[in-house]
């Protein structure tokens, strides 16, 4: 999906333009893939530039930088102020926003703790990650045979850049053979999660998400609907499940940043069929959460300080 170019990205405490933002062809992090980004959405509300969870994004941007032994040389708070900067600067209500920290140029070689730590925010418009039709109507998804990172291969808690090697392995995999998204199953044959989402099954009334001891990234998305079904009366647990989970289900669904809530509706070449009631429900809710328009969890949109 291509990158609409705008005016500034904030670089090391710094807005600078749009094709002045670049590092060094020896960069450690484009070596190595020594870096931690997130995924934020920002949305237009009636209050101004809404961004959804902005404070656990940028917690969970310094936990993986710890994870991966990188000090980040601004706080919380700092980044915070950076990021609605950048989207002033860019006049954007609603965007795209990846904060990046990564290792920079200086050092070569696998011990990379005399490296320096760059840090960058860059925010642009972007549409639905998997289309507004998908969104809509569900899409088609193919368990694909590239397997998900076991916590002994990689520092699974992190959102860290080397470690979606194996999920572009996957996309390619599937969207060559047609379908519209992958899931990614563990070495033991658990469902883990899609290329960049997390996954949930619905049977029985019941809600259901991989647990993160079978190697899933805990999603911001992902909390943020087990909060909403809880609030909801939707039963909600995390529980391993097999392959065989998906075809049975009576409705299955993605979460993420960048997919927001997508439903299903076809696995493997089985029929799941059109969104069902939970996944609906759960899409209204989230909806009018980003739109402004929800009290109960109103404080999940966060707004520039002062």
């Amino acid at each position: 999906m291509p990158i609409p170019e705008v005016d500034k990205i904030w670089f090391n405490g710094e807005l600078v333009p749009w094709g002045e933002a670049k590092v060094h062809v020896l960069t450690h992090a484009l070596h190595y893939g020594s870096g931690v980004f997130e995924g934020i959405r920002c949305y237009s509300t009636p209050a101004g530039a809404g961004v959804f969870r902005l404070g656990e994004h940028l917690k969970r941007l310094h936990r993986s930088a710890r994870l991966y032994y990188m000090p980040v040389p601004y706080t919380v708070e700092e980044l915070y102020d950076a990021t609605f900067a950048t989207l002033a600067a860019n006049g954007l209500d609603a965007a795209y926003i990846r904060p990046l920290v990564f290792r920079g140029y200086g050092e070569m070689g696998l011990f990379p703790l005399n490296a320096p730590v760059d840090v960058t925010i860059a925010a642009w418009p972007w549409g639905a990650y998997l289309g507004e039709e998908g969104i809509q109507h569900g899409i088609r998804a193919k368990v694909s045979s590239i397997q998900s990172l076991d916590h002994t291969a990689l520092a699974r808690a992190a959102k860290a850049t080397g470690q979606y090697l194996n999920s572009i392995l996957a996309k390619i995999e599937v969207t060559n053979a047609g379908y519209d998204e992958a899931i990614m199953l563990t070495e033991h044959g658990h469902v883990a999660e899609g290329s960049g989402e997390n996954i949930f099954v619905v049977r029985d009334g019941v809600l259901m998400t991989p647990p993160p001891s079978d190697g899933v990234l805990e999603g911001i998305t992902r909390d943020s609907v087990m909060q909403m079904a809880a609030a909801m009366g939707i039963p909600c647990r995390e529980r391993t499940m097999a392959r065989s989970d998906l075809v049975i289900a009576d409705e299955l669904f993605y979460t993420g940043t960048a997919a927001e809530i997508v439903p299903i509706r076809e696995v493997d070449d089985h029929e799941i069929g059109e969104p069902g009631p939970i996944t609906r429900r759960i899409q209204d809710k989230f909806r009018a959460i980003i739109e402004g328009r929800d009290d109960e969890f109103g404080h999940f949109m966060e707004y520039a300080r002062g």
